[in-house]
């Protein structure tokens, strides 16, 4: 193990492609943490799952158009954020206004959204996109323009929810308590919809589209087992998400494993863990 860990930390002084991928995994775990507490003691973990999968056609339309119309600045990340910025839109908006059933809207968006990014990456001129890479993740093909725009895009969503923590946290858990009380709670779950919207952008590098809702919900997940307090849940599934990106790293890297599946395997098992402490603790 002591070797492992001298290995890595040798690698992570010398090969750029390790360093990089270990920086996006701390920044971001304190966006997915925190984002993610919201989400679990909310119950929306189906919509992080909707919105992660819809984004795969502002991926695949960025692709297209990028190439069509020799847009160099549209990305896919830039594409991927006005997607799930969409999904968000229709998502709050349809079930606040027609009060319809959410699983019904969710599972359309979900089937647009994946359907419309194949097809955008299907007649995609040029050569054809890794799709591997953003279904599945992989933290290894980050680059230093990732890990900035990975920090910015945490710092926005951080600042958001210190700003609005104290009626997010009021929506979150009671709703109704917070409308009698004049908060406005269609704009905070706006509000939360968003957060989540951003927090799976940002994990797309890491565990990608199908992956990321677990990474944002499981560290959470965890962490609520062992307090009530949303601060403290909140610190928990950081540290539990910084420790599963930097020992998945760490141990793909020594034994050549996929990195983004790897990572969400270790936050699944801190949580069936989660389990055996709480009953022996009760």
């Amino acid at each position: 193990m002591t070797d492992l860990f001298q290995d890595f930390v040798e690698a992570v002084q010398t090969v750029p492609v390790i360093r990089y991928a270990l920086f996006a995994g701390l920044v971001s775990s304190l966006t997915f943490g925190v984002v993610g507490s919201l989400v679990v003691v909310r119950q929306i973990g189906y919509v992080a799952s909707a919105i992660a999968h819809s984004i795969l056609g502002g991926i695949g339309a960025s692709v297209y158009y990028s190439r069509v119309y020799e847009l160099p600045w549209l990305t896919p990340m830039l594409g991927a954020i006005v997607a799930g910025l969409l999904s968000v839109a229709v998502i709050g908006w349809v079930t606040i206004r027609f009060k319809e059933r959410e699983d019904t809207i969710i599972g359309a968006i979900w089937a647009t959204g994946m359907s419309a990014g194949l097809l955008f990456l299907h007649y995609a001129p040029g050569k054809n996109v890794n799709l591997e890479s953003f279904i599945f993740g992989n933290i290894l093909l980050t680059s230093w323009s990732d890990i900035v725009a990975t920090l910015i895009l945490g710092i926005v969503v951080i600042g958001l929810v210190v700003l609005f923590y104290h009626k997010l946290v009021a929506v979150s858990f009671d709703e109704e308590f917070a409308r009698l009380r004049g908060v406005s709670t269609k704009f905070h779950y706006f509000l939360l919809l968003t957060l989540t919207a951003m927090s799976v952008v940002l994990m797309v590098r890491i565990a990608g589209l199908f992956l990321s809702q677990a990474l944002l919900i499981l560290p959470a997940a965890t962490a609520s087992r062992f307090s009530r307090s949303l601060a403290l849940i909140m610190i928990g599934a950081v540290g539990i998400t910084a420790l599963s990106n930097t020992a998945g790293l760490a141990l793909s890297y020594q034994y050549d494993i996929p990195t983004g599946p790897f990572i969400v395997f270790l936050a699944v098992f801190f949580y069936a863990l989660s389990f055996l402490l709480k009953r022996k603790r009760a």
